[in-house]
């Protein structure tokens, strides 16, 4: 038997990319033989896997496991073989988050969502990474689900943080404030904006020298300048950093030097970033929309509105409260342990076994 997995891209850095390696070596391991075909890659984890061109002819005991996240020909490759077929869906963003901004994208999102739900009546059994996202795939006409957290370690990024970057942050932290800390695309949908916002208010009313550092790539050409300007407009030049992306020792020092986890992301399927703030015992405050109230659970402080000042007021309770940033703490070690990455192989391949054979 084998269980070939498809993905649109295979890249660094992604957490797709290392859940499916994981999945790889967890079929693997338990004696089901798995290969990774990408539509496009990124040259440094090439090796890792094949051209989806490569697929071959039919192979009568495949199964084939693609993997949805965004429209792509590599879908194109999967519908169109007679293997049967597996899904393993980790959310696409709606495209009227993205539209205006990013128009290459917007369209592969909305593509992606076309193929999603073009895949349903094929699909023997899909898996998702969160009852969010399982409701999804029931929406789109999946009628076999189950749900398995994404197979990463969540609860630790295993790099010793670069040192220089610490030392950095250590300097800045010595001259007093607060270091608020987002992980994550630079994109509309993610609102890293409305995270300037907030800050904006926390200085005035509570820390004139708290500092926010927004960590990731951007997504497009057209918001993250926007979002620079919106920085400078309101003066805040210096208190926010926009990092980009960062090898695991430079993210592990932010980790680390972070006294708060925000997030104003109006859509998030799971939220990875989260999850390792909260292993890093980082107090979590976040808007509680999507699947976040879902994967942070009672381990943090969820906000039904992000309006600033109230948001500003939620930073201020948490980073005053020694006893309630205590509690946070201890919710959250407890919360991780449900994010077990051995306990989640496990059970993602005993759903495709139990899928198999029924």
């Amino acid at each position: 038997m084998r269980i070939d997995q498809v993905l649109p891209s295979l890249a660094s850095r992604d957490a797709i990319g290392v859940h499916s390696l994981a999945l790889t070596n967890a079929l693997r391991a338990a004696g089901i033989d798995s290969d990774i075909y990408y539509g496009t890659c990124t040259p440094d984890v090439a090796h890792l896997g094949k051209p989806v061109t490569e697929l071959g002819r039919f192979a009568k005991h495949r199964w084939l496991l693609y993997h949805a996240s965004i429209g792509s020909p590599a879908y194109d490759a999967v519908a169109s073989r007679d293997e049967p077929k597996l899904v393993n869906y980790h959310n696409i963003t709606p495209a009227d988050l993205l539209e205006g901004w990013a128009p290459i994208v917007t369209y592969e999102v909305s593509l992606g969502r076309a193929q999603l739900e073009r895949l349903a009546p094929e699909c023997r059994f899909a898996v998702a990474d969160s009852e969010f996202n399982r409701a999804e795939l029931e929406a789109a006409g999946y009628r076999g689900t189950g749900v398995v957290p994404l197979l990463i370690d969540m609860t630790s990024t295993g790099q010793e943080p670069d040192q220089a970057v610490a030392r950095r942050l250590a300097a800045a932290k010595e001259r007093g404030g607060a270091d608020l800390l987002y992980v994550g695309k630079i994109s509309p949908h993610k609102a890293p904006h409305d995270l300037v916002k907030m800050l904006a208010v926390y200085r005035r009313l509570y820390d004139p020298e708290a500092r926010l550092h927004l960590v990731g790539s951007p997504l497009g050409e057209r918001y993250e300048p926007a979002l620079r300007a919106f920085i400078e407009r309101l003066e805040l030049g210096g208190a926010v950093e926009l990092v980009g992306s960062l090898d695991p020792g430079g993210l592990e020092a932010y980790f680390r030097a972070a006294d708060a986890y925000v997030s104003a992301s109006d859509h998030e399927g799971f939220c990875v970033p989260v999850v390792e703030a909260m292993g890093h015992g980082i107090p979590v405050i976040a808007y509680g929309v999507a699947a976040v109230p879902e994967t942070v659970g009672h381990a943090g402080l969820l906000l039904g509105s992000k309006e600033p000042l109230r948001f500003a007021a939620a930073v201020a309770r948490v980073m005053g409260d020694g006893e309630l940033r205590g509690r946070l703490k201890e919710a959250a070690r407890r919360r991780v342990e449900h994010f077990d990455l051995p306990a989640s192989k496990a059970r993602f391949v005993a759903l495709l076994r139990g899928a198999i054979a029924a």
